[in-house]
């Protein structure tokens, strides 16, 4: 009778010991996924780099099928048209690969001769894959830029380039400089749209 209370308390304690068991496999991995130990992280900030001879109209940044960042905003003074840097993500990811989706909308800006512009209308979409390791941060920039020279049609500038660079942890200085995305995933995968926009001005 003694040996099966013993035996019983034995199993109880094992149960217990297995209850907290789990209790701290959770907790490490939400910490985890917080991006407390271990776990990624990614800074995803756009860049306007384009001249005045364009106004950006309309963004949206899709990272991995969430949408972290959508205004459309077409007024003179408005966020969009004066802001050359926005932030678009900070925080924890999942170590391994990802798949971020840009659409631009733009229209043309000028004065005088170069009035004409105001009637175009032009659409940049791309797409760019990256991938972070465990303990990572990594630093992306999306550039919208314009490609070309004083020969290339307007109409053929626009365009989106990426620049990544990664470090260690979650804070300190970056690892090394900045490098371009390859081209094949990147600018090779960029194509540009543009549309006369039916009295515009």
């Amino acid at each position: 009778m003694v040996r099966l209370r013993d035996l019983e308390q034995r199993i109880d304690d094992l149960k217990e010991q297995i209850r907290r068991s789990h209790t701290r496999l959770s907790l490490l991995s939400d910490t985890i996924l917080s991006g407390g130990v271990g776990g990624a992280r990614a800074e995803i900030t756009f860049k306007n780099d384009l001249s005045g001879a364009f106004r950006l109209t309309g963004a949206v940044f899709v990272l991995d099928g969430a949408v972290q960042y959508n205004r459309q905003d077409d007024t003179e003074a408005g966020v969009l048209a004066t802001q050359k840097e926005i932030p678009i993500f900070s925080g924890s990811i999942p170590p391994g690969d990802h798949t971020l989706q840009v659409v631009l909308k733009l229209r043309g800006h000028g004065y005088g001769v170069f009035s004409y512009l105001r009637s175009y209308r032009f659409e940049v979409p791309s797409g760019h894959s990256f991938t972070v390791g465990e303990g990572k941060t990594l630093a992306l920039d999306v550039i919208a830029w314009e490609k070309g020279d004083v020969t290339t049609p307007v109409e053929q500038r626009p365009s989106i380039r990426y620049s990544e660079s990664t470090r260690s942890g979650f804070t300190g200085p970056s690892s090394g400089p900045a490098r371009p995305a390859p081209k094949s995933g990147a600018q090779g995968s960029v194509s540009g749209s543009m549309s006369v926009g039916a009295g515009s001005k």
